[in-house]
């Protein structure tokens, strides 16, 4: 199934895609949650209403799309130089080609930026970035789960383009703040629950600027994966229901051109992963 939360008259719905690929409400299907934080802990034990109900909903007409979490309870858990390639483009800038273990930051979000939303331009960010990264979402709090356990804690799937300040990425040395500025995680358009991804590392992964092809990679070429990261973040930390861990970038960022190809305003960014859709954003003016 793919859900999604939508702007209905200024409120916004959870909502789920039925077999016409239309999108309908759950509370058109009697099933009341306040967003999709609440929604993602209760889905194993309205799975089976969803299924019997989403063809009785009433299709929507006249919605928005918003990010499917818009306001997650965390930060966003990311893994850093997850690919080969990514590692090799920016050697220059930092070189982790003899790092024998995952690298693990955190992004502040205070709200998810929507597909077909603006990235905001700031004055005082000169080299702004865009990565395309799988998104996993958890159903349920993990604590040392093992990497095979790992699988029954996902919810589902999502997209998100980790978009970046390089200039601050690096003054502060540590990359917090660098990637958390407001409006600096698209994420979208929907999440796809587990079942229907076969094999969340085997997902053609995308992104273009301007209809020019800067990435392109499958997420079979993750250095970690998804289990495995979940498994090893859980050992003395508890991963909530609802949190949300970006796996890593491909190669082909702006900064790992010769010379860089940073985001200008205006721009136009689209993110794509097979199974799940694009996810496309506009550089502010």
């Amino acid at each position: 199934m793919r859900f999604y939360t939508v702007d209905l008259n200024g409120k916004e719905y959870v909502a789920v895609e039925n077999t016409d690929k239309k999108l309908v409400t759950l509370d058109s299907i009697g099933i009341k949650v306040s967003d999709m934080n609440e929604f993602i802990k209760r889905f194993d034990g309205l799975k089976d209403a969803i299924e019997k109900g989403v063809s009785s909903g009433n299709a929507l007409d006249d919605y928005r799309i918003l990010a499917p979490i818009p306001v997650p309870m965390q930060d966003i858990i990311c893994l850093g130089v997850n690919y080969k390639e990514h590692i090799d483009e920016t050697i220059d800038v930092h070189d982790f080609t003899n790092k024998q273990d995952a690298v693990y930051f955190s992004k502040r979000v205070n709200r998810c930026n929507d597909p077909d939303g603006i990235i905001p331009v700031y004055d005082f960010v000169d080299s702004l970035d865009y990565e395309a990264e799988l998104g996993v979402v958890l159903k349920k709090d993990a604590f040392r789960v093992s990497a095979e356990e790992a699988s029954d804690h996902i919810f589902g799937y999502t997209m998100i383009n980790d978009v970046s300040a390089r200039n601050l990425q690096f003054k502060h040395q540590q990359w917090y703040r660098g990637k958390s500025l407001d409006g600096y995680t698209p994420m979208g358009p929907c999440i796809v629950t587990k079942d229907e991804i076969s094999d969340a590392h085997d997902l053609s992964i995308e992104c273009f600027v301007n209809n020019e092809k800067r990435q392109s990679s499958n997420t079979s070429r993750m250095i970690t994966t998804v289990e495995e990261a979940i498994s090893e973040l859980s050992q003395g930390m508890t991963l909530k229901a609802g949190t949300v861990i970006a796996t890593g970038t491909p190669g082909g960022v702006g900064m790992g051109f010769k010379p860089p190809k940073f985001l200008q305003p205006g721009d136009i960014v689209k993110c794509s992963i097979k199974g799940i859709g694009e996810l496309v954003s506009k550089v502010g003016c």
